[in-house]
């Protein structure tokens, strides 16, 4: 164990390293709030306890990661482009929900 610590020092990472390398978790945080508005407001997603019922259900759906991000960001049907967040957020939004659909 130590010798990974001392490697991960050497490669300079750092506590915000890692949160960048955590997307689920900030994808999360994202559709259950964050986002605004909230993706769990209108979709059903049994990770996010989201119970909406204007969406498609993601957890049927099952999207890849590709589909969630062009959504994301082009808007479908009545979902608006989310165009305010960021690439990194957009890219956590996919890895959540197309992780957590496969599961």
């Amino acid at each position: 164990m130590p010798a990974i610590a001392a490697l991960i020092l050497a490669q300079g990472v750092t506590g915000d390293s890692f949160a960048a390398e955590a997307p689920e978790e900030l994808g999360k945080q994202l559709f259950t709030g964050a986002a605004s508005p909230p993706c769990a407001v209108c979709h059903t997603l049994s990770d996010a306890a989201a119970e909406g019922a204007i969406g498609p259900n993601l957890d049927e759906l099952k999207p890849d990661l590709e589909r969630v991000k062009k959504v994301v960001r082009g808007g479908m049907g009545a979902m608006p482009p989310y165009d305010t967040l960021s690439d990194e957020e957009v890219d956590a939004l996919g890895i959540y929900v197309s992780t957590v659909t496969t599961k």
